[in-house]
């Protein structure tokens, strides 16, 4: 395992390799919170580029929370069907909008544990939604845990455990810069040969 300091200066590294290439993220530019929430949720196992599209797409048609929960289930699966696993997604987009309009005044609560409670929202969905908006918090997901794992920054393999040593190692104020700068390395080289090069040569930073 690294130290804070190494690690520390391992993130800045990655964060310019990273920098060359100019990439919206699924999490970035949107009006309204709920919004985001959903373009975070129907990015999980499918690359920004395509989330950001199909999120217009379906912001566009749906343009109030309230009409976007009382969608028909076909008429979201026909816009989101370019995300992986749309057919479950379709249900929890719904869904979430119905909990947000009738629960929370259309806004997506800042707190975890209330965010983990709404359908389909998991921890690294949640965690990038409260770091989009200021929060000192952990998203992990693919990018993050194999980054992690080529750095030394953990043992673990299991998302949950990989954000506590994150949260052990980094200070709060780097939390938030994490999951989007491990995904913007992982995006800008997405030859696993050419990342796993550039990784090894991180790791004499030490």
């Amino acid at each position: 395992m690294v130290n804070s300091t190494t690690a520390i200066r391992q993130l800045k590294e990655l964060e310019r390799l990273g920098g060359v290439k100019k990439m919206r993220l699924a999490a970035e530019g949107w009006r309204e919170e709920w919004q985001t929430l959903i373009a975070i949720l129907m990015s999980a196992r499918t690359r920004d580029e395509i989330t950001v599209v199909v999120a217009e797409k379906l912001f566009k048609r749906f343009t109030t929370l309230p009409a976007l929960a009382e969608a028909k289930g076909g008429e979201v699966s026909a816009i989101i069907g370019p995300v992986n696993f749309f057919q479950n997604k379709t249900k929890y987009v719904i869904a979430i909008a119905k909990v947000l309009a009738e629960s929370y005044g259309g806004v997506p609560p800042r707190d975890l544990q209330k965010l983990v409670e709404l359908p389909g929202v998991g921890r690294k969905t949640a965690n990038v939604f409260l770091s989009e908006y200021g929060a000192d918090a952990i998203g992990v997901d693919t990018h993050v845990s194999y980054i992690s794992q080529k750095l030394g920054w953990t043992k673990h393999s299991h998302p949950n455990k990989i954000e506590k040593d994150l949260e052990v190692l980094f200070p709060r104020n780097c939390w938030s810069r994490v999951n989007r700068v491990c995904v913007r390395f992982g995006k800008t080289y997405q030859s696993r040969s050419k990342k796993a090069e550039l990784l090894e040569k991180m790791r004499i930073l030490r």
